[in-house]
């Protein structure tokens, strides 16, 4: 596949690709409402996911000013600390952090490393340079450079965050790998001419029968051995 396409730069989606964002999510919840039964969890799971698609996607059609993930973080966490009866700010501001704590996948740290060593890899994620820089150093993800839609006052999968990929790769699209394991997110890799690379993970958002990613693994190791042959 390396050489067929030319691969020179490889650049990976974090939350959910690389770290267990919701299982992360849940624990924090755990933390903050530990009288919480696992269904009551995930109700207020889906409370915190709900609003940050709803925001992001108001901030795609331009009904809101861009605002960053710790923003919508804090909101999505007072969303759930009212629907949960938590007034205790102490708990609510740790719960707006949580994706600051998200755990790595266990393929995730040895993956990266390995590839490290043959090209140069780049993270791409939706999560604030605040955010990023504390959750890299949390789930020990080593970049040689990592990346923040905020850059881009932008979410994914709009086209001006993959280009800040592609600027800081300095090489045509077609020699930029994205990896994800978010079907809609190399959709808009796609879109500005990345190669694209589907890692299946217990969460994100599998390939549609009309999707053609140029490679589609059953594991990060499955990947890497791959494009390291």
């Amino acid at each position: 596949m390396v050489e067929e396409y030319g691969i020179e730069v490889i650049v990976f989606d974090i939350l959910g690709t690389m770290v267990d964002e919701p299982g992360g999510l849940r624990a924090a919840i755990r933390d903050a409402v530990p009288g919480a039964d696992d269904a009551s969890v995930e109700q207020l799971l889906t409370v915190w996911r709900d609003h940050v698609e709803r925001e992001q996607r108001r901030i795609a059609a331009k009904g809101r000013a861009y605002a960053n993930t710790e923003v919508i973080d804090r909101e999505a966490a007072q969303r759930v600390a009212d629907r949960a009866g938590l007034t205790d700010p102490m708990a609510i501001a740790r719960l707006a952090t949580a994706s600051r704590r998200l755990k790595p996948w266990d393929d995730s740290v040895a993956g990266l490393a390995r590839l490290a060593r043959r090209f140069p890899v780049l993270g791409l994620s939706n999560a604030s340079r605040a955010t990023l820089l504390r959750l890299n150093a949390y789930a020990q993800l080593v970049w040689h450079q990592a990346l923040s839609a905020e850059d881009a006052q932008a979410y994914k999968p709009a086209p001006e965050v993959y280009r800040l990929a592609l600027d800081a790769a300095g090489c045509p699209p077609e020699r930029v790998l994205m990896v994800a394991a978010h079907a809609w997110d190399l959709r808009g890799a796609q879109a500005v001419g990345m190669r694209t690379a589907y890692v299946r993970r217990p969460v994100g958002d599998p390939p549609a029968s009309a999707d053609t990613f140029n490679r589609r693994s059953s594991s990060l190791d499955e990947l890497v051995t791959d494009l390291t042959a």
